[in-house]
């Protein structure tokens, strides 16, 4: 019984190793009466060209808004109202702390804004930069 097992698992290794063998080196075998596929013949001819890319649309002059007086609003909100004045072109802003103490507004809206580098009225672009001065809701400006 033993023999008769160890026949059946050396057979079946050697079944595994030799398919394992055709496959990696590419070769298959085919059913009786049909033939192995074979690729395509590769083409010569030339392709044709690609078409011509589209120039770039002419530069459009700067878009301008107001740039809107917002000190006193709480600074995400500051910052939402730039967004919107300007439908996003201005969507990021900086701030700093005007306590002297140079803390880090992690959450904008624990932030009242007590100034603004770019005066109310001024234009304001894309290329802006937009930053303001805060203190916490519970703090007085300086």
């Amino acid at each position: 019984m033993v023999r008769i097992i160890t026949a059946v698992v050396s057979t079946v290794v050697t079944v595994v190793t030799v398919a394992g063998v055709l496959a990696a080196s590419g070769c298959a075998t085919s059913p009786p009466g049909v033939s192995p596929t074979t690729a395509p013949p590769a083409r010569t001819q030339e392709q044709p060209p690609a078409p011509a890319t589209q120039a770039p649309p002419p530069e459009q002059p700067d878009r301008q808004w107001s740039m809107p007086n917002l000190v006193g609003t709480v600074l995400q909100d500051a910052q939402d109202q730039i967004q919107a004045v300007t439908g996003n072109p201005v969507f990021l802003t900086t701030s700093h702390d005007v306590s002297g103490r140079s803390r880090l507004q992690a959450l904008d809206s624990n932030w009242k804004v007590c100034s603004q580098n770019v005066e109310p009225g001024a234009p304001l672009t894309a290329d802006s930069l937009v930053d303001f001065g805060v203190v916490k809701l519970d703090e007085t400006c300086p």
